[in-house]
C-alpha cells in the first residue's frame, strides 16, 4: 500500500470540483460559499471531518467561504457542550470558518415563510397522531391517504398554526404539514411535517420557542438566507433533495443547490452517534474522548494529527457511491506525519533486567543520539549508559529458533547507539521465571572508537537509574468485525466488540521524554507511536499508543 501511495499520480477533478469550476467559469456564482451544518446532539467523528476537510477545502480552493452553522432545531437533543466540542474540533483540524450561525438565528424568517406557505395553499394544520400520518403515508408500492385535515382554509390553518406558537396545544396534538402529493412516489414528498410542537428548553433562546422546524424544512431555507451556492452533504440526502428544491421554488427565494457524496465507512468502526452515544452511556468506553472511539476528540487523545486527518480525506477522496475505506489506510496517514515530525525515545514495555558483569559498577557514560532522523536540525539527546539496564524480555530467547538475531545464551547483539554485548548467564527465580541476564560487553565496540564491527542484531534498551515507570495502553481495534454494516437485522453490534481493543501494562520511558515539547506523539524506537494521555503527570506518566511502526494488519 505505501508504495502505490506514495507513487500515485495526481488526480484528475472530482466531480464536485468540476460542477464548481463550470459554476464559476460560466458566471453562475461570482465567489463560492458552503457552510458545514453538523447537529449540536454529540461529538464529531471521522466521517463529519471528512465533510469539514470537504467544504472548507473547496472553498479555500476557489477563493471562497464556509460558514459553521448549527442545525439546533431539537432542544430536546442539543446542548451548549456540544457547541462548543464542534467549534474545537474544527479549529483543530486547521480550518476558520467566515461566520458562525444557528439554524436559531432564522426561526423568526423560518415561520414566516410557513405562514406564507399556508397563505399559498401549500401547508396545513394536521390534527393526526405520530401513528396516524404515518400509516396514511402507505408504502413505496401504494400511495398515501389524504389527511382529514387537508382541506382546511387558509384562514383556520393561519390560526392553528399562531396558537401552536403561543402554546395552547399539548406536544403532538398539532403538527404543521406540507400539501404536496399523497401519492407521489418518493415518500418524503408525501405532505412532511414542517414543525412540531416541543415543550423544552433550547440552549440559544430558552422557552421563546414550542414549535420547532423540521430538519428537511430548515436546512434548505437556512441555505438560502446565508446565499450559500454549493450545498455539499451526504449521499442518503439525495432523496431529501426533491424536497429541499420544493420549498425553495415554492417561496420563490435564493436557489441555494444541494450535492451529494458517499460518506465514509470505516473497517471495525461504527459511525453512527446513536450507536457511539450507547457505548458511553453504558460504559463500554471510557467516554466521548476514549481513544478507541472514531470521534475527533478520541483520535486526538489516541495522538492522530491534523495534518494526518486531512492527508486521510484527501486519499479517500469524493465518490458518488458508498464504499468502506480500510482502517490501515488512516493509520498509513498518521505514520506518513508521524514519521517526519517525532521525536525518538527508548522505552522498554516488557522489562527484564540485563546486567553487564564486567562494566564498573560506579561508573555513567553518555552517548548521543538523533532526537529525529528525518529532521537533522532537531539535533539529538543524551542516553546514559551504566551496568544495570532493562530490555525487552522478548529480545532474548534461550533456546531460539533459526535466523533469531536478538539475544541468546552464547550470542552477541549491539546495544543500540553502544555497545555489543555477549549472554553469559541466564538467572532465574523458583517458578523458572527469567529475572535477570548477565552479560559481558566488548569495550572496543564503542562506536566512534575506530573499532567498528557488525553483529546480525541490534536491541534498546534503558539504563535503570535514568528511567521512569509509565502506565502504557495498548489500542487495538474497537470491533472484531470489519464491516459493521453488515451485522445481521435483529442482531446486537455490541456482539462483536473487540476483548482486547485495552491492555494496560506497566513499562519504562526514558526519563527525559517527559520533557519533550514537540506537541505530537514520540516514537518509542522499535515498537511504535505513543502520546502522553491527558491522565499523565509527572509521577504517574500515562502513554496511549497511536499507531505501530508498521500495520499488524
Amino acid at each position: 500500500m505505501e508504495e502505490i501511495l506514495k507513487n500515485e499520480e495526481a488526480k484528475s477533478l472530482n466531480f464536485l470540483e468540476e460542477i464548481i469550476e463550470e459554476d464559476l467559469k460560466n458566471g453562475k456564482y461570482k465567489t463560492i460559499l458552503t457552510r458545514f451544518p453538523p447537529e449540536p446532539n454529540g461529538y464529531l467523528h471521522i466521517g463529519h471531518a471528512k465533510s469539514i476537510c470537504l467544504n472548507f477545502g473547496l472553498a479555500k480552493r476557489y477563493g471562497g467561504k464556509t460558514n459553521l452553522r448549527f442545525d439546533d432545531t431539537n432542544p430536546v437533543k442539543e446542548d451548549t457542550e456540544y457547541v462548543d466540542s464542534i467549534k474545537e474540533d474544527v479549529k483543530w483540524l486547521g480550518f476558520e470558518w467566515a461566520a458562525e450561525l444557528y439554524a436559531s438565528d432564522y426561526f423568526e424568517q423560518l415561520y414566516e415563510w410557513a405562514c406564507t406557505l399556508i397563505k399559498k395553499g401549500l401547508a396545513y394544520v394536521d390534527d393526526q397522531s405520530q401513528e396516524e400520518i404515518r400509516a396514511g403515508r402507505g408504502t413505496v408500492s401504494q400511495p398515501g391517504t389524504n389527511s382529514p385535515f387537508r382541506e382546511r382554509s387558509v384562514e383556520e390553518n393561519l390560526s392553528l398554526f399562531t396558537q401552536m406558537r403561543d402554546g395552547k396545544f399539548k406536544e403532538g396534538e398539532k403538527v404543521l404539514r406540507a400539501k404536496i402529493d399523497m401519492a407521489h412516489p418518493n415518500m418524503l414528498m408525501r405532505d412532511p411535517i414542517l414543525y412540531r410542537i416541543i415543550f423544552a428548553d433550547h440552549h440559544r433562546t430558552g422557552d421563546k420557542w414550542c414549535i420547532y422546524p423540521m430538519y428537511d424544512y430548515a436546512h434548505g431555507q437556512c441555505d438560502s438566507i446565508e446565499n450559500i451556492t454549493h450545498s455539499i452533504c451526504t449521499l442518503e440526502f439525495d432523496v431529501h433533495r426533491p424536497l429541499y428544491d420544493w420549498f425553495i421554488d415554492k417561496l420563490e427565494i435564493f436557489p441555494s443547490h444541494q450535492y451529494e457524496f458517499a460518506r465514509l465507512n470505516l473497517t471495525y468502526t461504527v459511525m453512527s452517534k446513536r450507536k457511539l452515544l450507547e457505548l458511553v452511556r453504558n460504559n463500554y468506553v471510557g467516554g466521548w474522548d476514549d481513544p478507541r472511539m472514531p470521534t475527533i476528540c478520541g483520535l486526538r487523545r489516541r495522538g492522530y494529527t491534523p495534518e494526518s486527518l486531512r492527508l486521510f480525506a484527501e486519499k479517500v477522496g469524493v465518490a458518488k457511491r458508498d464504499n468502506i475505506i480500510d482502517l490501515s489506510l488512516l493509520e498509513w496517514c498518521l505514520r506518513e506525519d508521524l514519521n517526519k515530525r517525532s521525536n525518538r525515545y527508548m522505552a522498554v514495555l516488557d522489562p527484564v533486567k540485563l546486567v553487564i558483569t564486567n562494566y564498573p559498577e560506579d561508573q555513567k557514560e553518555v552517548f548521543s543520539a538523533p532526537l529525529n532522523p528525518e529532521q537533522p536540525e532537531a539535533g539529538s539527546r543524551e542516553i546514559v549508559f551504566g551496568r544495570e539496564l532493562y530490555i525487552e524480555r522478548d529480545d532474548f530467547m534461550e533456546n531460539p529458533p533459526k535466523k533469531y538475531f536478538r539475544l541468546q545464551p552464547g550470542g552477541e547483539v549491539r546495544l543500540k547507539y553502544s555497545y555489543i554485548i555477549k549472554c553469559e548467564e541466564v538467572v532465574k527465580d523458583d517458578k523458572g521465571k527469567i529475572v535477570e541476564i548477565r552479560c559481558s560487553y566488548d569495550p572496543s565496540s564503542r562506536p566512534g572508537s575506530g573499532e567498528w564491527r557488525s553483529v546480525k542484531g541490534t536491541i534498546h534498551w534503558l539504563e535503570t537509574g535514568s528511567v521512569k515507570e509509565a502506565e502504557i495502553r495498548m489500542f487495538d481495534r474497537l470491533f472484531t468485525l470489519p464491516e459493521m454494516d453488515s451485522v445481521p437485522e435483529g442482531e446486537d453490534y455490541k456482539n462483536y466488540l473487540n476483548p482486547e481493543s485495552l491492555k494496560i501494562v506497566k513499562g519504562y520511558v526514558d526519563e527525559h521524554i517527559l520533557d519533550d515539547k514537540s506537541g505530537v506523539a514520540v516514537q518509542f524506537e522499535r515498537i511504535g507511536y505513543f502520546v502522553q494521555d491527558y491522565d499523565s503527570t509527572s509521577e504517574k506518566p500515562v502513554f496511549n499508543k497511536t499507531v505501530g511502526l508498521k500495520s499488524a494488519w
